[in-house]
């Protein structure tokens, strides 16, 4: 999947995927997750919130399942 760098204090880059509703996220202490579920706009959300970091703490962590893929 494709993701794009972001300007963040938690997160490298965010990538999504619609017709698998599908969330990737890069974290700058390392890891990349993917989060499953996610509708269209909690990923708009996160790419036109002012703190990334806040709004995936608040809009998509312990609310969708993840699986760390590396």
């Amino acid at each position: 999947m494709y993701r794009q760098a972001v300007s963040s204090s938690n997160l490298k880059s965010v990538g999504y995927d619609p017709c698998l509703r599908v969330l990737e996220i890069e974290f700058l202490r390392g890891g990349v997750y993917q989060y499953s579920g996610v509708p269209q706009h909690v990923f708009d959300g996160l790419m036109s919130a002012s703190s990334k970091g806040q709004y995936f703490h608040s809009h998509v962590r312990n609310i969708y399942p993840y699986q760390h893929i590396f």
